[in-house]
């Protein structure tokens, strides 16, 4: 199978299936060597649907749902790609269509190249849900909760490739060692920039670095905790959080790190496992069940709670195609019950913190407001949302929460 056959099966099951690009590009059967190309396709797609479809939809009108993912592909590369000649994508587009549908393709695609890319301004907010492919609900909401320049930002950034960062783990190195080797650059605490695939380094595979975004790591040091703390993840898969809180408490206390699901809860076991952690008990619980500890036995508590992900369009840009507005109560729902269960382990003096990765008021600010009304036992320390546009990181919410009875 050719690598663009891959391409579109992997854009067929993103698009119908809700998949993610990351797991599926993982499974599928493409080379190192093809990769890189395989990864700017699928994503350089999946960023500009809308866009692209404006491109070939005024041509043709009923067009089955294999088709849309092999036109949108190819005119990604024709009007994005310039080191891939247009012969060469309309003759692979050709190949991978149907017997019926060859000619229709070919056609479609001759036209599209003939009329070059078509842009519009994006000074209104319809003609920016088609420069920037979001689905307009979400421009609206963003525009309601940040106004229209800040919505315009979030926007534009997303269309941009995710910046990638690493975190030094300080149980198993120091963080001069990092500094030293070529490629990386340091930011603030132990976070670094590192101009290449992390992923492919011996330092990844030895857990001596973690990948873990800019944004993130701010989250969790916000918690301040110390060694020899009883501390609960009660949202902790896959542990990248929970590895952060064992180094800054030195790898000495106690880390309760809590799942729903048993094969998540693996994936934290195994992380600990790689990067040298001893401190952390992981348990398979239901956090929006209360009766799990008893209460006041935790020093701090973090709570990344479920949410929606807009902060996270660039990393992960099918979010916005597999996200309803109906979706988001429910989740609501969810992060209320997850804060009011788990406020009830938390020490008199201690400090809660409470994150997402979305950027949405609804679950963000306004949880809090509803939060601290029904708990008055607790005073809010500090709240911030983080933009995706500052330090080119994904966007984040938290709330620093401490219990004073």
């Amino acid at each position: 199978m050719s690598v663009r056959a891959e391409v579109l099966n992997i854009l067929e099951r993103v698009f119908r299936q809700n998949g993610f690009a990351s797991l599926l590009l993982r499974r599928a059967n493409i080379s190192k060597e093809e990769m890189g190309l395989a990864s700017e396709i699928i994503y350089g797609t999946i960023r500009n649907k809308t866009l692209l479809e404006e491109q070939w939809r005024p041509f043709t009108k009923h067009v089955k749902p294999r088709v849309v993912a092999l036109l949108n592909m190819s005119v990604y590369q024709l009007l994005f790609l310039d080191s891939i000649p247009s012969y060469a994508v309309i003759f692979e587009a050709v190949e991978l269509a149907g017997k019926s549908e060859k000619e229709f393709v070919n056609a479609v695609l001759r036209k599209v190249q003939v009329a070059g890319l078509r842009k519009p301004a994006g000074n209104t907010i319809e003609e920016l849900a088609v420069l920037t492919s979001h689905p307009l609900w979400i421009l609206q909401l963003w525009k309601a909760h940040y106004g229209f320049e800040t919505m315009k930002e979030i926007a534009l950034h997303n269309q941009e490739p995710s910046l990638v960062y690493g975190r030094v783990n300080t149980l198993k190195c120091k963080k001069t060692e990092i500094a030293q080797m070529p490629d990386v650059r340091m930011l603030e605490d132990d976070c670094f920039f590192y101009a290449g695939i992390l992923q492919r380094t011996e330092l990844f595979s030895k857990g001596m670095v973690l990948i873990q975004d800019r944004h993130s790591q701010k989250v969790v040091r916000k918690l301040d905790v110390l060694p020899g703390m009883q501390v609960l993840d009660a949202c902790a898969a896959p542990g990248t959080k929970t590895q952060q809180i064992a180094c800054l408490m030195k790898n000495q206390g106690k880390i309760i790190a809590t799942d729903l699901y048993e094969a998540r809860c693996n994936l934290i076991d195994e992380l600990m496992n790689r990067t040298g952690v001893s401190i952390v008990s992981t348990q398979q619980n239901d956090a929006t069940i209360a009766g799990k500890f008893p209460k006041e036995s935790f020093d701090r508590i973090l709570i990344d709670a479920p949410c929606s992900g807009l902060g996270d369009l660039s990393h992960k840009p099918e979010i916005r195609w597999h996200l309803e507005p109906t979706s988001i109560d429910e989740l609501v729902r969810t992060q209320e019950a997850i804060l009011d269960t788990n406020a009830e382990y938390l020490r008199v003096g201690g400090i809660l913190v409470y994150s997402t990765c979305t950027l949405n008021r609804k679950e963000n600010e306004q949880q809090i407001k509803k939060f601290l009304v029904k708990h008055p036992n607790y005073v809010l320390l500090e709240e911030e949302t983080l933009f995706p546009m500052e330090n080119d990181a994904d966007g984040f919410y938290y709330a620093k929460l401490k219990r004073n009875q």
